[in-house]
């Protein structure tokens, strides 16, 4: 099954988070036991060449991919599309314009404008000369939009209306600068747990998926008993480094 029609039947998935361009690093994680893994160029070391190589691994280990793009790169959802990814997260979108031209790059017509020049083709789309494929392409690729501002989050109603928008994404941190007006970075925020979750309300309630990014199991877990269904879980250096610390600790007894 597709990453579109696990989410939109109701399964939770957890996704790792990639920053690190390095071609085995994103392999090992893909077959890893995450269920995705997201490609991050907005604040992560991806670029465009790592992230049409790196799709390639993630696909080939079965499991879906997503990229991040950088701010305002609407032209990269599409690339990101045609390199074969099935989901895209758009940073910053604060405003029903922004949400309309992240929609327009990520859907093709009648939706939106995303222009034909796929290179991967991928077989359970059907046959991509027909019409059908591309029906199929804009059920099945989905468009994240973030949300991490006070802006955004007072339009989320009309972003979550934005044809082309299948869900939204919560970046915690963000959010809680945003929200405490830049006295704190702290996703952990007792205050902000009340408008995250109204976010995965809102979201629930316009029949679109909600999503968060976590730096903990704990966090995760928080978050999914409030109704998000895309869940992210850390970052590969973070990997790493708890591998690292947990195998010394357990060598030193």
């Amino acid at each position: 099954m597709s990453l579109s029609s696990r989410l939109r039947a109701g399964e939770t998935i957890l996704s790792a988070w990639s920053t690190l361009p390095e071609p085995l690093t994103i392999e090992a994680i893909a077959h890893s036991a995450f269920d995705a893994v997201v490609l991050d160029m907005q604040h992560g070391g991806h670029d465009e060449a790592s992230v049409l190589h790196g799709v390639g691994h993630i696909m080939q280990a079965g499991k879906p991919a997503i990229v991040r793009i950088p701010v305002g790169r609407f032209d990269m959802a599409s690339r990101a599309l045609d390199f074969g990814a099935e989901a895209v997260i758009a940073p910053m979108v604060n405003s029903v314009e922004d949400a309309r031209r992240f929609a327009a790059a990520m859907k093709y017509p009648p939706i939106g404008e995303r222009s034909w020049g796929a290179m991967r083709n991928k077989a359970s789309y059907g046959d991509p000369r027909s019409g059908d494929y591309l029906t199929q392409v804009n059920q099945q690729t989905l468009a994240f939009a973030m949300i991490e501002t006070r802006e955004a989050f007072d339009a989320l109603d009309a972003i979550l209306g934005v044809r082309g928008i299948d869900g939204v994404f919560v970046g915690p941190s963000d959010f809680s600068i945003a929200w405490s007006n830049g006295r704190e970075v702290d996703p952990n925020s007792e205050s902000i747990v009340e408008p995250i979750t109204e976010i995965a309300s809102k979201a629930a309630a316009a029949g679109k998926i909600a999503g968060i990014y976590s730096g903990s199991a704990e966090f995760a877990r928080h978050y999914i008993e409030r109704g998000f269904r895309f869940v992210t879980v850390g970052n590969d250096k973070a990997y790493l480094c708890m591998a690292a610390e947990a195998l010394v600790k357990a060598t030193r007894g």
